[in-house]
C-alpha cells in the first residue's frame, strides 16, 4: 500500500470509528427508521385499533323521495362492511341516521342549528340533498364552479374516510330513484346496480431462454407499494442522515484550524477522500443493520417472499455513489464556509438531490414507465432515487436502463469528487468573509 493510500485508510479509520462508537449515531440508528417511518406505523395501529363509535348522520331531503333511497342503502352498506368476514371483529362504525324536513323558509338558520349539534358531538355529520340532485346533468347546473347537488357538513378533513364512504350508497340510492321515475321494474335494480372490480394483472411476458410464456397472475399493489416505498425512504434516510451533518462537522473543523494541523501530514485530497470514505463506511453500516432487521422482522411474519433480495446489490451501489457524491460536494461547501452556521443554511441545497425526487413519488407510482420516470431516472443526481424506485416495483424496468443510469451515476460521481476536491483545497485554509458563487465556480476550474 502506497504512502497516500495509508494515509487515506488512516485517515477514513479514524472518522469511521470515532462516529459509530458516539452515542449520536447510535440513537440515530434508532430514531431514523422511527422518524420516516412512524407513518407506516401510525396506519398499522389504526387499521388495527379503527375508530368503531357511533355515528350519527342526519339527510336532509329537499327532493322529497331521494332522503328514504340513501339511508336504506347507506344502512345495507353499513350492515356488510361492518365487522370483518374472517376475524368477525367490528372495523367499522355503526352508522345511524335520522331523516331531517327542509327549513326552506331559513335554510341558512337550519344548517347553523345542525352545525352546533356536531360541535356539541351529539351529530358527526348531515348531508343534504338538493331539489336537482334527480334532474339532467345539465339543468342541475348551478353554476361553472358549483355544480354538485350535495352538501357534506362535518368536522373532519378533508381526507377523511366517511365521506368517501358515504358517497357510495348516496349514490345508489339516488340511482334506484332515478331508474323508478324512468319506470323500471324495482326487482331489477340490483342487478343493474351491481358493482363489477377489475383484478389488476401483471403483464405476461416470454421467457427469452426457454421461450416459455409466463402468467404471474394477479398484482399484489398494497404489498408492491410498500415495499417499494420502503425501499426507496431506507434509502434517502441513510444518506439524508449520512451525509448531511457533514457539512457543518467540515466548517467546525475548519474553524477551529483543525485541517491546518492535518495538512502538515497529509494532502487535501488524501483528507477528503478519507472522509468520505468514512462516510460510504458508516452508511454500509446503516444498510447492513436496516436490511438485516427488515429481513427478520419479514420472516418473523411469514412475508420473507416480500423481501427485495434481487434488488439488494443495486441498492448497495446507489448508496454508495449518492453518499460519495453528496459527501464530497459537503467537504467542498464546508470548506468554503466561515463558520457551522453558515454551512446549515446550504444543508438544503446539499440534500436537494435526495428531496427533489420525494416530490415525484406520486406520478412516478402512477406511471413507472412513462416519459417523465424515464427522464428523471436517467438524471444523474435523481437516478439513485427514482430509478430504484422504478426497479422495485411490480413491472421493472428495460434492462438498459438501469446501466446507462449508473454510467451517468459514476461520471458524475466522478466529476463532482474533482470539483470537490479543487474547492476543498482552496477554500479549507481561507478565512475571513466566505467566498461567493463566482469564487467557487474559479476554484472549481483554475483550481
Amino acid at each position: 500500500m502506497s504512502e497516500g493510500m495509508h494515509k487515506v485508510w488512516l485517515i477514513a479509520r479514524r472518522d469511521y470509528l470515532a462516529s459509530i462508537r458516539t452515542k449520536t449515531f447510535l440513537f440515530g440508528l434508532l430514531v431514523a427508521p422511527l422518524l420516516f417511518g412512524g407513518g407506516f406505523i401510525g396506519l398499522a395501529v389504526m387499521k388495527e385499533r379503527p375508530d368503531i363509535r357511533e355515528r350519527r348522520i342526519a339527510v336532509i331531503d329537499h327532493t322529497g323521495v331521494a332522503g328514504k333511497a340513501v339511508i336504506d342503502a347507506a344502512l345495507t352498506s353499513n350492515q356488510r362492511d361492518l365487522f370483518d368476514k374472517t376475524t368477525g371483529r367490528q372495523v367499522k362504525p355503526l352508522c345511524r341516521f335520522e331523516s331531517v324536513a327542509p327549513d326552506d323558509r331559513d335554510p341558512v338558520a337550519q344548517r347553523l342549528a345542525l352545525s352546533d349539534r356536531i360541535r356539541q358531538g351529539t351529530l358527526f355529520a348531515f348531508v343534504e340533498i338538493r331539489a336537482d340532485a334527480l334532474t339532467p346533468r345539465k339543468a342541475s347546473r348551478r353554476g361553472d364552479d358549483d355544480s354538485s347537488s350535495i352538501d357534506w357538513f362535518a368536522n373532519e378533513g378533508s381526507m377523511a374516510e366517511t365521506r368517501r364512504w358515504f358517497s357510495g350508497p348516496l349514490n345508489d340510492g339516488l340511482r334506484r330513484v332515478r331508474l323508478s321515475k324512468l319506470g323500471l321494474d324495482a326487482s331489477h335494480f340490483d342487478d343493474v346496480l351491481r358493482f363489477e372490480s377489475m383484478q389488476n394483472m401483471n403483464l405476461i411476458s416470454r421467457d427469452e431462454k426457454t421461450g416459455q410464456v409466463r402468467e404471474t397472475g394477479k398484482k399484489r399493489d398494497m404489498e408492491a407499494f410498500g415495499v417499494s416505498l420502503c425501499v426507496t425512504m431506507l434509502l434517502v434516510t441513510i444518506v439524508m442522515f449520512t451525509s448531511g451533518p457533514m457539512l457543518p462537522a467540515i466548517a467546525e473543523d475548519k474553524m477551529q484550524r483543525v485541517f491546518e494541523m492535518l495538512l502538515a501530514s497529509a494532502t487535501p485530497f488524501e483528507l477528503i477522500t478519507g472522509k468520505v470514505l468514512a462516510a460510504v463506511g458508516r452508511s454500509l453500516t446503516s444498510s447492513v443493520v436496516y436490511i438485516a432487521g427488515g429481513i427478520l422482522l419479514l420472516n418473523s411474519l411469514a412475508m420473507i417472499g416480500l423481501a427485495p433480495i434481487a434488488l439488494l446489490p443495486w441498492f448497495m451501489i446507489y448508496l454508495v455513489a449518492e453518499v460519495t457524491m453528496l459527501c464530497a460536494l459537503a467537504s467542498a461547501l464546508g470548506a468554503a464556509c466561515g463558520s457551522p452556521q453558515d454551512a446549515q443554511s446550504l444543508g438544503v441545497v446539499l440534500l436537494a438531490p435526495v428531496m427533489i425526487p420525494l416530490f415525484f413519488l406520486a406520478p412516478i407510482f402512477q406511471q413507472p414507465d412513462g416519459p417523465m420516470a424515464s427522464a428523471m431516472s436517467l438524471f444523474p443526481l435523481f437516478t439513485p432515487v427514482l430509478m430504484l424506485l422504478r426497479q422495485s416495483l411490480p413491472g421493472g424496468v428495460p434492462w438498459w436502463q438501469p446501466w446507462v443510469g449508473l454510467a451517468g451515476v459514476v461520471a458524475a460521481t466522478v466529476l463532482i469528487c474533482w470539483i470537490a476536491a479543487r474547492i476543498f483545497r482552496i477554500g479549507i485554509l481561507l478565512q475571513g468573509k466566505p467566498p461567493n458563487i463566482a469564487d467557487l465556480m474559479r476554484w472549481a476550474v483554475k483550481g
